[in-house]
């Protein structure tokens, strides 16, 4: 005898045979999105060393942003070039 009860599954069987395979591509679904998201997320942040940026660079975005003016911009550029090697 293969059904314990009979001839198959009854209304409420199907039902949680399907409920479960909802749950269960569900759960699938979103850890492959989480999993996803992290690693891309991982792939953006910074390795620890920050990324390498000139003196006269940080000088000239300072210049940019309106931090200092053009009088302290040349004469912060001039001392840089002339301690450089």
């Amino acid at each position: 005898m293969m059904f314990w009860y009979g001839d198959g599954m009854n209304g409420w069987g199907w039902f949680a045979m399907s409920a479960g395979m909802v749950l269960f591509w569900g759960l699938l679904i979103t850890v492959a999105v989480m999993l996803f998201r992290t690693l891309d997320r991982a792939g953006e942040r910074p390795t620890g060393s920050r990324p390498s940026t000139s003196a006269e660079q940080i000088l000239g975005e300072r210049l940019a942003r309106g931090e200092i003016d053009e009088e302290e911009y040349r004469r912060r550029l001039t001392a840089l070039r002339s301690s450089e090697p």
